[in-house]
């Protein structure tokens, strides 16, 4: 019995020293890895990864009609109208133009609120007055520098947007619907600086901008990026859905909000520039896009 426990542990020692032997061959060495070429041959020798692509782009002006959506807005959504016109040197790298102006404005349920509450108590201090002979609540005396007899007259806005643009599309492909449609489709990403003709109220010294609530042009330079799908309908036609950002400062809402105290961030009874506030404006853009010539070209 003694005999056979003795093999037994020393075949069990013989093979422990073995795993650990081989354990440290492999660990230890230090040879490199090598990957060897692989040379294609035969009738696919330098051969193209595709062949006979539809080259829609490439050669190609781009003309787009199209309707702009903001997105987000705490005051006043905006509706524009525009076209975005591209020429693309090949089918991956294009520049164009995109204008738009912005028809119609429409407040937000936010704008209605306020408007509500501005004019019940426009209401209560007007007959304060008459039975106080002409004095007025404190309430309406704290908020004539932020708010007229009409909120929504006094709010920003995005009249128009001119942007020339830089347009890359690395990915293309296909889109299948329902496994029997098969919809030739890119994704593409734009940048460039944008100008944008803006409306705010207009500036008004400390301590007077009470009854000063008319608004003033200006123009606005800022970067604007974003990216697209574009979907092929055929040779020469597309339906495209854009996502833009559109980021600078702005007084949407005609406030005092900056100006004063140490750091110039407390209200100064004034309206200037030192109002605006950082604003990320986002937009989905819904195109119609018209390529010309109308033939697209097809590689080797």
């Amino acid at each position: 019995m003694r005999t056979t426990t003795t093999k037994t542990r020393t075949k069990a020692t013989r093979w422990l020293l073995s795993a650990a032997v081989a354990g440290a061959a492999l660990f230890g060495s230090t040879h490199e890895a090598q990957a060897q070429e692989i040379l294609v041959t035969g009738p696919l020798a330098g051969a193209p990864a595709v062949r006979h692509l539809r080259l829609y782009r490439q050669g190609r002006f781009e003309v787009s009609p199209a309707v702009t959506f903001s997105l987000l807005d705490q005051y006043q959504r905006t509706i524009f109208f525009g076209a975005r016109l591209n020429y693309n040197f090949t089918d991956w790298l294009g520049v164009g133009v995109f204008g738009s102006y912005g028809g119609v404005k429409i407040p937000t349920a936010l704008s209605d609120h306020v408007q509500k509450v501005n004019a019940q108590r426009r209401a209560e201090n007007a007959k304060f007055k008459q039975a106080n002979n002409g004095a007025e609540l404190v309430d309406q005396r704290l908020v004539d520098t932020n708010l007229g007899p009409d909120f929504k007259d006094q709010l920003g806005t995005m009249d128009w947007i001119l942007a020339p643009q830089l347009t890359v599309t690395p990915f293309r492909g296909k889109l299948a619907l329902f496994k029997n449609i098969f919809v030739d489709t890119d994704l593409y990403f734009f940048a460039g600086p944008a100008f944008i003709g803006v409306q705010e109220r207009a500036d008004c010294p400390a301590n007077s901008c009470k009854g000063k609530y008319d608004r003033a042009s200006r123009v606005a330079i800022a970067p604007t990026f974003g990216l697209g799908f574009t979907f092929y309908v055929n040779k020469w036609n597309a339906i495209g859905f854009e996502y833009r950002g559109l980021p600078f400062s702005r007084n949407t809402g005609g406030f005092d909000t900056r100006g004063g105290g140490k750091d110039k961030n407390f209200p100064d009874n004034a309206i200037s520039g030192q109002d605006r506030q950082f604003q990320f404006n986002q937009m989905l853009t819904i195109s119609y896009n018209f390529y010309f010539p109308m033939q697209y070209r097809v590689s080797e």
